[in-house]
Formats: C-alpha cells, sequence, structure tokens
C-alpha cells in the first residue's frame, strides 16, 4: 500500500513537486499520517465523500431555476447521448441509470408533465414504450449544459488548470478501477 510520502506531488495545496504530500497539510488527514490516527485512506474517502455531497448541493443549487432534479437532468442527457438507433426504452433507461423501472417511470412522468420528453409507442413492438426529447427536452438540456458548467466552475475555482488536469487523471483512474471490480 502506499502512503502518503510514496504519493507524487499533485500540485494540491501542502504539496510539492518533489513529493512532499504532507507538508502543509493541518488537521486529521497530516495527524493520521504521523500519529497512527485515522488510516489516510480512510480520511481520503470522506474527503471524497464531503466533496460529493457539496457537489450535489452545487448542482441542486443551479438546477433549481430550471425546475430540473439532479435525477432528471441525468435521465435527460441520457436519452439525448443514447446509442441504439432508436429512442430507449424504460428498460434500457433503468439499466443505464442502475435504478429500478419504477423509479425511471417517476422521472419520465415528471419529464413529461414539463413537456421535455414524451412516449413514444415502438413501431416494431406495440408493448414496448421509448422515450424521446422533446423541442422543449432539448432547450432544457442546452440550459442544463450552462448550469452543470456553472456548477463545475464553482467547485472548481480554487484549483489552477494544472492542478485540474490532474484532478481529471485522478478521477479517471478512480472511474476506471471501480468498472473494472463491478
Amino acid at each position: 500500500m502506499s502512503t502518503a510520502s510514496d504519493l507524487p506531488g499533485l500540485g494540491l495545496p501542502g504539496t510539492d513537486p518533489t513529493g512532499g504530500f504532507t507538508e502543509g497539510f493541518t488537521g486529521r488527514f497530516s495527524d493520521a499520517l504521523t500519529d497512527g490516527g485515522d488510516a489516510p485512506d480512510g480520511i481520503l474517502a470522506e474527503q471524497l465523500l464531503r466533496l460529493t455531497r457539496r457537489l450535489h448541493r452545487i448542482q441542486k443549487r443551479h438546477l433549481e431555476p430550471l425546475g430540473i432534479t439532479p435525477a432528471q437532468s441525468r435521465l435527460l442527457r441520457v436519452v439525448a447521448h443514447y446509442q441504439g438507433g432508436q429512442p430507449p426504452r424504460m428498460a434500457d433507461l433503468a439499466a443505464r441509470l442502475e435504478v429500478v423501472p419504477r423509479a425511471v417511470t417517476t422521472l419520465v412522468d415528471g419529464l413529461e408533465a414539463a413537456d421535455c420528453v414524451r412516449r413514444a409507442p415502438d413501431p416494431a413492438n406495440r408493448r414496448v414504450v421509448r422515450i424521446e426529447l422533446t423541442d422543449t427536452g432539448r432547450a432544457t438540456l442546452r440550459r442544463l449544459r450552462n448550469a452543470r458548467t456553472a456548477a463545475a466552475e464553482e467547485i472548481l475555482a480554487p484549483l489552477t488548470a494544472d492542478q485540474r488536469e490532474v484532478l481529471g487523471g485522478l478521477l479517471n483512474a478512480l472511474s476506471a478501477g471501480t468498472e473494472r471490480r463491478c
């Protein structure tokens, strides 16, 4: 297992290019590394969870004026980028969003009421319902992109361009590692 001193400098506060990872850190993280307190991995996990909660709060605040929840936003993006040659079925959306079909029904009901999506019968199988974006849904997606960009800018504001690049690489590595284990 790597220790903090084994990690290269990440360009984050308290780091330097020579790998002085803990220099300048105060509080639980640096104490854990020196006094046998909480394991550094546990503290990193807690920091990631706090950041995730903060990101959700910021994103929700930016989406509220649009009348869209983060879950509805995600469903709209999945419908817009679905790779199947035709609009997705409800079951496709449930699988892609990793939720139960009933949750998709609730999301689609709300988006259909807002005229962002419509249910359309599958021409090859009348029992199958496909979900299509409407013109309002496409316009909402454009506004959602702007809201997501504003939320990202808010949360990433303290980081330099180099730090953002490093963070992106680290997040890609973590995401890829998670997908391989699933």
